[in-house]
């Protein structure tokens, strides 16, 4: 369990770090070099076998690669915009959808009611949210789905990790031209790809490993219901590194897409909504 708590850690406060950086620094350049660095950590660690791959693998991982890639830059332009715990706990809609998607019981349909109900609290809190920053967060709550259905199919056509590690390298490259273009000459500053670096390390490798580590003591059902703790945790490294406060108003926000992403976990089951909605690079 502490595995679990310590990747959300990771990846709230390296969200956070990133942010900080968003004055000197692009969004873009920054989720740019933390999938680079994943990409590398990944590739040298796994080393995904390529050879007598079908159309159909390449098609699926090309796919689960693009999904990766609109995922981290949309919720990097999210955070650009409007609070850190604010951006993921819309972001959360995502999955969370999924989640009950997943369930046949037209009960759990309460479920997204109260996730609605809390985005909605989103806009009562005194400071309007900026309209761009809500839809980059729904963006990549749509693309945390998708990548969530493409993870499923990637793993029946790759080994292993092997079709993670090649999809970092699709998301990497596909972001590279924007990244080249946006980031220029601070792409040639060490001090630039040193703290890219450590936003990939905090944001992707340091969380994956601890999450591959937990998977194999918790029940997928538990881990789940563990990672929907994501928005608190996002909204306190948002406290802590950005100093963004939340009202009453958005803590209640919080709390209702909490209660909402537990509760489908917990009746969609144990086995696709709990693993499937939690693993992301």
């Amino acid at each position: 369990m502490w595995l679990v708590l310590v990747g959300i850690a990771s990846v709230q406060l390296g969200a956070g770090f990133a942010k900080s950086l968003f004055d000197e620094v692009d969004p873009t350049t920054i989720v740019w070099l933390r999938l680079a660095t994943s990409m590398l950590v990944l590739v040298a660690v796994l080393r995904p076998q390529l050879r007598g791959r079908t159309r159909e693998d390449w098609l699926v991982v090309l796919a689960f690669g693009a999904s990766l890639a609109l995922m981290n830059w949309a919720i990097y332009q999210s955070f650009a915009r409007i609070p850190l715990g604010v951006a993921v706990t819309i972001e959360f809609i995502g999955p969370l959808t999924l989640a009950v998607l997943g369930s046949r019981r037209p009960r759990d349909l309460a479920w997204v009611v109260l996730a609605a109900v809390g985005v909605l609290l989103l806009g009562f809190d005194g400071d309007d949210l900026d309209a761009a920053g809500v839809v980059f967060a729904l963006v990549a709550g749509a693309a945390w789905a998708a990548y969530i259905l493409l993870s499923a199919r990637t793993g029946r056509h790759w080994e292993g990790l092997d079709g993670l590690a090649v999809a970092s390298v699709v998301a990497a490259l596909l972001l590279t031209p924007f990244a080249i273009g946006i980031g220029g000459e601070d792409l040639l500053d060490p001090r630039i790809l040193l703290i890219g670096a450590a936003v990939g390390l905090l944001s992707s490798v340091i969380p994956y490993s601890c999450e591959l580590v937990a998977l194999r003591s918790l029940s997928p059902g538990v881990f789940g219901i563990l990672m929907s703790l994501e928005p608190a945790a996002a909204a306190l490294a948002g406290i802590l590194v950005l100093g963004e406060l939340l009202g009453a108003a958005q803590w209640a926000a919080v709390a209702c897409v909490i209660a909402a992403s537990v509760g489908a976990t917990r009746a969609a089951g144990a086995g696709r909504a709990g693993r499937d909605v939690v693993v992301r690079d």
